[in-house]
């Protein structure tokens, strides 16, 4: 780990939105990242002057077409709205200036695809923090195991809803719980299971509901929806299984790969038998000290996410990771999820 002010090399970059979120959490990251904040772009220029001044940086800019007139970029951040993505991001691409911008990347399956038209050679990635965050990397990393074998089943559990009326939401593009929270689960499920066929998704009368995801691969999903959860408690988990073993992953801070024990159903006397090979395994973020693998930045993905980003950029790499193609599934999900009210919507 590096410190801004250490990395020998940085990238030069603009932030556009400088609101709450980015105040919050992006520009915070920043302090452990290879970059050179050479300006900020938000509507609300005072905000902007005032965020400057206070991170010490040079210029603001209420256009970002002025401010990729005059400044030397390779890199932008885009904190804005997933209405103003797609503008901002192709605008960026014509620029010749990679892009990273936040979740969700827009309201529709067909202004991704705008994007990805349009990216070209640059660099684009999504800050999808689930599908970066180190549970999510070790789960990852155990799945590839051979006594592991194929992924069968995943279960999937976030505290949300989902609108009753789909096609209208759809219609007039709203910004719904579906749209800003389902992309978290959703871009993990998609990320750690692969490319979908088909989704159904049944809403209960009381809200929430159940998505059941088919992939490719023949393995299936079931996204729980848990619509009356409360946010302030932890409400977050996901459960793949193997061959035989299973890999958990709770709030996203805890990774359990349950390997099973030698067991026999009329003769097993002990759940904790002799031996090292077999049992769980555990890794738990301690919470005791200030160091930076207990950060919320860390173990929710979002440095991760931007570091990778800016290592892409620096290495002259595509990303292969948190790319437009997995927002361009995420976001077909979302549609066929949105279409569905209870019947199979094959993805397109």
């Amino acid at each position: 780990m590096s410190y801004q002010r250490s990395y020998e090399r940085r990238i030069r970059v603009a932030v556009i939105g400088v609101g709450g979120h980015c105040y919050r959490n992006i520009l915070p990251a920043m302090t452990f990242l290879p970059v050179e904040v050479r300006a900020f772009c938000d509507v609300n220029v005072e905000l902007a002057r005032q965020t400057a001044r206070e991170y010490g940086v040079p210029n603001v800019y209420a256009s970002s077409a002025e401010m990729y007139a005059k400044e030397e970029l390779d890199a932008v951040f885009l904190v804005v709205g997933p209405k103003q993505h797609p503008p901002l991001a192709i605008e960026a691409f014509k620029a010749g200036i990679h892009v990273w911008m936040e979740k969700p990347t827009s309201t529709g399956v067909s202004q991704v695809q705008a994007m990805l038209d349009a990216r070209g050679d640059r660099i684009a990635v999504v800050g999808f923090k689930k599908a970066f965050m180190p549970a999510a990397e070790k789960a990852r990393e155990l799945m590839q195991l051979r006594e592991f074998g194929a992924l069968r089943t995943i279960l999937g559990i976030f505290p949300m809803d989902v609108p009753p009326d789909g096609e209208e939401v759809l219609r007039d593009a709203k910004y719904t719980d579906w749209l800003g929270n389902g992309v978290h689960p959703l871009s993990i499920l998609c990320d750690l299971g692969g490319p979908v066929e088909a989704v159904t998704v049944h809403r209960g009368k009381h809200g929430g509901g159940a998505c059941v995801i088919e992939y490719k691969s023949g393995a299936i999903g079931n996204f729980h929806m848990a619509a009356g959860s409360s946010r302030a408690q932890p409400c977050e988990r996901y459960v793949l299984f193997g061959d035989g073993k299973s890999i958990e992953i709770d709030n996203a801070k805890r990774v359990i790969y349950q390997r099973g024990i030698p067991f026999n159903y009329s003769g097993t006397t002990s759940f904790a038998p002799p031996g090292l090979e077999h049992g769980a395994l555990v890794w738990e973020a301690a919470n005791t000290l200030a160091t930076l693998e207990n950060k919320a930045l860390m173990v929710q993905g979002m440095w991760n996410e931007l570091k990778y980003f800016c290592d892409c950029v620096l290495e002259k790499r595509p990303a292969q990771r948190g790319t437009l193609e997995l927002a361009l599934e995420v976001m077909k999900v979302y549609e066929a999820g949105l279409r569905s009210s209870g019947k199979r919507v094959v993805l397109d």
